[in-house]
């Protein structure tokens, strides 16, 4: 019994192997979330024509530390 004949004997129904990006078929970093089931890297390329907007709350900046606190105290004078 060689390697080949052993490595993906039997298909996967379940599990990190079961699943892959729909646009490049890579394995790792998989938004599945919405049933999306695209990479990290090609949800950065493929978002705005999905319809997906990046949103920035003021209430954000303050978790950034003391640098964020000053760049929002900037823009409320």
């Amino acid at each position: 019994m060689s390697h080949e004949s052993v490595w993906n004997s039997r298909p996967r129904g379940y599990g990190k192997g079961a699943r892959s990006c729909r646009v490049c078929t890579h394995r790792a970093g998989l938004i599945r979330k919405y049933g999306l089931n695209i990479c990290r890297q090609c949800f950065r390329e493929k978002s705005a024509d999905i319809g997906f907007q990046k949103v920035r709350s003021p209430s954000s900046i303050f978790l950034n530390g003391f640098g964020g606190q000053v760049k929002l105290m900037d823009m409320l004078d």
